[in-house]
């Protein structure tokens, strides 16, 4: 069977470009699905993928050209890198181009990739079946899904790169509804290997938050005092972190654009004791230490693959100290290259206890467990729109009450990092909007916002 370093290596041997980047990943996941209190299916999946990126000298500078596919054998890969060589050759210079990033080694390069399994649930599944069974008997139904996937990454270059990465990455969900389908409620979490992930604490979140449902209250659209769980300030944590492009803010095209020109690198933008910050050594959320670009964008540029990655304060103090940097980007703005980290943490210096004390301290508001179907309004102020889904809560007297009807609401999460009146201390969250499939890693204090916009009622369940 051929290995990864092989494919890379292969890549290298045959390109006929003047330099090459070869990302090779290798991936295994593995599933557990279920509805209605019963298991529907389970499987493990596994793949390798390829993408060559080629550069050749052009008029005026150098042009790359990008394939990617599944590929194990040396024949896929030699089609890849033909077609990547083709695209370069075919292309007019490229604006991002840099000195590619050289000699530059992992100690494990040749180690083999690593693999999941079916077996990471051998504590999960088993009190997973008995939640089914106690749910059953309370006429409670239960959906959701778990996955675990394991990504060992391979990069090389013609320049002398040889990186490895290996990216655990798992998440549980879980859905309850009663049997007549007219309550929901939704809890969800990120993990590495499942080894911490407790079932039965699930099931018993879920049935708790269904049963504050019990009682429906009905409210009209307006500014409410609102609790975001850690999982709903990932939410927003996330757009803003995304939206931080230093091109598009020096363009003038963003939130973080200074009126006039340039960035607002150095101004304050949230609330002094706000820290929003990106570290791939972060414990529980760790990343790769340096760039993997298959393509050029705003954000990332294929000719900074390999750069190293290292601790980076979006917002320190309030005051905001970095964007999304290429080397490109960098001498736009004359700031350092700052690439993105796949994670992110928000601290608040005075954030203290439980999202559950927030609730406590509340007379009269809102716990908001779930946003979703979140879209941006407006890039200059990251005016954001979407729904509140499958939980949301009247808080009385420092107790939950009840459950209100689902809101359409517009935040911008700028402007929520100046208005919050509370902030719980950091915990590991999950964004249930961009924390299946695109963004897990994340820590976040739970906030309460006094004037959270609720602008529309909503039908959505």
């Amino acid at each position: 069977m051929t290995t990864p370093q092989q494919l890379a290596e292969h890549a290298l041997a045959t390109t006929t470009a003047d330099d090459c980047v070869v990302i090779v990943r290798d991936s295994s996941s593995a599933n557990l699905r279920w509805a209605n209190n019963t298991l529907t299916t389970n499987g493990v999946m596994v793949s390798v993928d390829v993408t060559v990126v080629s550069f050749v000298a052009a008029e005026g500078g150098t042009a790359t050209g990008s394939v990617s596919g599944s590929a194990s054998t040396t024949e896929q890969v030699g089609a890849l890198v033909a077609a990547a060589d083709a695209a370069a050759r075919s292309a007019s210079a490229a604006e991002d181009a840099a000195e590619l990033v050289a000699d530059r080694t992992s100690d494990d390069w040749d180690a083999e990739p690593e693999h999941t399994g079916i077996a990471v649930y051998d504590s999960f599944a088993p009190a997973l079946g008995e939640a089914f069974r106690q749910a059953t008997g309370e006429d409670r139904l239960l959906y959701g899904f778990v996955n675990h996937e394991v990504v060992t990454t391979y990069l090389a270059s013609s320049r002398g790169l040889r990186l490895r990465h290996v990216q655990p990455t798992g998440h549980y969900a879980c859905t309850a509804k009663d049997t007549a389908l007219t309550r929901s409620a939704w809890v969800g979490g990120a993990t590495r290997d499942f080894a911490e992930v407790d079932a039965a604490t699930m099931a018993e979140q879920v049935k708790q938050r269904l049963a504050w449902a019990e009682r429906q209250i009905d409210l009209p659209a307006g500014r409410y005092d609102t609790i975001l769980p850690p999982g709903s300030v990932a939410d927003l944590m996330i757009d803003a972190y995304w939206g931080a492009g230093a091109r598009v803010a020096h363009e003038g095209e963003s939130v973080y654009s200074r009126p006039g020109g340039g960035t607002k690198i150095g101004e304050q933008i949230a609330r002094a004791g706000v820290h929003l910050f990106s570290d791939p050594t972060l414990s529980g959320l760790e990343a790769a230490p340096f760039n993997v670009a298959g393509a050029s964008d705003n954000t990332d540029s294929v000719f900074d693959n390999g750069l190293p990655l290292g601790r980076t304060d979006w917002i320190a103090d309030g005051r905001l100290t970095a964007l999304l940097q290429t080397r490109h980007s960098a001498g736009m703005t004359g700031q350092p290259t700052t690439p993105m980290v796949d994670n992110l943490r928000l601290e608040v210096a005075d954030g203290a206890g439980s999202e559950t004390d927030l609730v406590a301290g509340m007379d009269d508001g809102l716990l908001v467990t779930c946003l979703w179907y979140i879209r941006e309004v407006d890039p200059q102020t990251m005016l954001l729109t979407g729904l509140t889904r499958d939980g949301v809560y009247k808080v009385e007297g420092g107790e939950i009450v009840g459950a209100v009807n689902n809101f359409r609401w517009n935040e911008s999460p700028i402007d929520l990092l100046n208005r919050f009146s509370h902030a719980s201390e950091t915990v590991a969250s999950f964004s249930r909007e961009w924390g299946d499939d695109y963004f897990s890693r994340t820590a976040m204090p739970a906030l309460r916002i006094p004037d959270f916009n609720m602008s529309s009622v909503s039908q959505a369940r």
